[in-house]
């Protein structure tokens, strides 16, 4: 049976089809029956009302799961996006500094979380260096080394050994921070043998140091920073020398041993032998690129170097050559006189030869005075003996000359140089290799031994080699797609987050809230009762008996026929073939006109 109803609030009258033959025939149309608004009013006063009442339990039930999940839902997405971008503040602390710094975060009323295995702790991304400063500030993290703020805690009545072992604890914290600003280092330890200074010892005993090292994983220190380390700590140590300090890192190796290499040169020479044949190879390159083309050359370049130091001094003298050119150092002049005969006394005796001598006088040209005493002619006629002895000592013409040979002189040079063939293209295109001619392989090593200044005397060797290079061709990395990329891989995570969000919430308004929205605005349905008297208050007056189809083909009488008079299907033809002037006709019969063309 097809019903079709309306609201009784919004028309004057309902109508009803049935197709339930009248007087239990099978051929005859339930009579059409027209009712008035009033009469319908009364019907839907005694229907339920619409509403939650009209709903049923399961479809409360389900309506209330999905406003509680679809709230949930919103509330999550909400948390999710704002949520910070998490960072790491610290990383592998000690359990005390780890406490330390989340008391701290604590006492700051700032959220942090830990990694999984609690191995470092994050904040908030935007608090990142302000919460670092003001860590800082406190002295955190510590480090677990303590450094001279030991000295500031000093208790009244400490000994002398308390305060020296309290120093040298101090110094250890701080070079242990100091060592540990190096970016491969993790954590170090330092260990101080500071021997008690005696004035009444002659030879003192040596101060020495230990350092423990725990490196990144992954990382290893160079030559040059252990170095740096091992004069870091020795230079802070007074009459601490280099060679007293000892580098272990975290696998027990010894790396500060440098006195065990191979052929006996230490970092800074290995380094600078290096540069040496690093200059030489590029001078070679930088001549021979612009005749053959970039890539097709290659040289290397062995230097051999003597690192000896020597040193020779030399003592030179020579005469002097002029008089003027000599230095006096000192002079000394002796003059004696002898007299021949048993006496020097002569003269003739009497008074004047025991009379004193007169007043000396100075002669006005500063001459020396001549003093002759009385009876010297006398004596002059006698034999007389003179002798006269000069020393004189002069600065000797002595150059000391002391010569230093220099550290890393070139003892021998090796070189060696490979050529590509000369490429050129062919009348099809195509690329054909010829050699070198002897004249360019000649021009090629000329130019080469004046580039590095190579020297026979020194036993100086070079190999220039032409052969024909084996390209390789290098494969080319596939280029991602978009969607395996990694900035759209994190992109597309992101919306895949607020989608998932928002089908999931689609899915609960379609399947949970719309069905029991739905049910809650459908009209319920009438009663039996009343329907039946709806129905019966309906009917219309049964038409005319026409006689069937069967009747008028004169069919045998045991033909029930297709159960459908000929007027019926005129009507449904013409419901077919023009639904407007039907829709109007039955307009009119419940409106209770007359149509026009009746």
């Amino acid at each position: 049976m097809s019903n079709n109803r309306r609201d009784a609030r919004g028309i004057t009258g309902r109508r009803r089809f049935s197709s339930t033959p009248a007087g239990g025939g099978s051929g005859a149309a339930r009579p059409w029956r027209t009712h008035n608004g009033s009469d319908n009013d009364v019907a839907d006063a005694a229907l339920p009302a619409p509403g939650l009442s009209g709903i049923p339990m399961a479809q409360r039930v389900k309506a209330g799961i999905g406003i509680i999940a679809l709230i949930a839902v919103a509330v999550s997405a909400f948390m999710w996006s704002r949520q910070p971008d998490w960072r790491v503040l610290y990383a592998s602390l000690s359990d005390k500094d780890g406490g330390a710094v989340v008391a701290a975060l604590a006492q700051m009323n700032l959220p942090y979380k830990f990694t999984e295995g609690g191995g470092a702790i994050m904040v908030p991304a935007a608090h990142v260096h302000d919460v670092r400063l003001k860590l800082a500030s406190q002295g955190l993290p510590r480090g677990g080394n303590v450094g001279f703020e030991l000295m500031e805690n000093q208790k009244f009545g400490t000994t002398q050994f308390q305060e020296r072992l309290n120093f040298q604890r101090g110094l250890e914290g701080e070079l242990a921070r100091s060592i540990q600003a190096l970016a491969a280092v993790e954590s170090a330890r330092v260990h101080l043998a500071l021997p008690v200074s005696n004035g009444f010892l002659r030879e003192q005993q040596k101060p020495s140091a230990s350092v423990l090292l725990r490196l990144h994983p992954g990382r290893v220190l160079e030559r040059q920073q252990v170095a740096g380390i091992l004069h870091l700590v020795a230079s802070s140590v007074p009459d601490m020398a280099p060679r007293q300090v000892s580098v272990v890192d975290q696998n027990g190796t010894l790396i500060s041993d440098f006195e065990s290499t191979a052929n006996g040169l230490d970092a800074t020479q290995l380094e600078y032998v290096r540069q040496v044949e690093a200059s030489l190879n590029r001078r070679v390159m930088d001549i021979l690129e612009p005749i053959v083309g970039a890539g097709n050359v290659r040289s290397q370049v062995t230097a051999e170097l003597d690192f000896t130091q020597t040193e020779s001094t030399a003592e030179l003298y020579r005469p002097n050559q002029a008089p003027e050119a000599a230095a006096i150092r000192s002079q000394q002049s002796v003059e004696s006189r002898e007299r021949d005969g048993a006496t020097t006394n002569g003269g003739v005796p009497g008074a004047l030869s025991n009379q004193p001598p007169e007043a000396g006088s100075a002669p006005i040209n500063g001459a020396p005075q001549q003093v002759q005493a009385a009876g010297a002619d006398a004596a002059a006629t006698a034999d007389t003996s003179m002798r006269r002895e000069s020393v004189t000592n002069y600065e000797v013409d002595k150059t000391i000359r002391v010569t230093r040979n220099p550290t890393g002189t070139v003892k021998r040079l090796s070189v060696a140089v490979l050529l590509n063939h000369r490429q050129s293209l062919d009348a099809d295109n195509q690329v054909v290799s010829t050699p070198l001619t002897a004249q360019e392989l000649e021009s090629v090593n000329a130019l080469v031994r004046d580039a590095v200044g190579l020297s026979r005397e020194r036993g100086d060797s070079l190999n220039v080699v032409n052969a024909a290079f084996t390209r390789v061709e290098q494969p080319v990395p596939p280029e991602l797609p978009l969607w395996r990329q990694p900035e759209n891989i994190a992109l597309a995570k992101d919306l895949g987050k607020q989608f998932g969000f928002v089908v999931l919430a689609l899915l609960i308004l379609l399947m949970l809230i719309r069905p029991a929205l739905k049910a809650a605005t459908r009209p319920p349905a009438p009663p039996p009762g009343i329907a039946e008297s709806v129905d019966e208050e309906l009917e219309l007056p049964a038409p005319r008996a026409e006689p069937t189809v069967a009747h008028e083909l004169k069919l045998p009488p045991g033909y029930q026929g297709s159960g459908m008079t000929e007027a019926q299907s005129k009507a449904l033809e013409l419901a077919r073939t023009d639904p407007t002037a039907v829709a109007s006709v039955v307009r009119d019969w419940i409106n209770g006109e007359k149509p026009a063309n009746a």
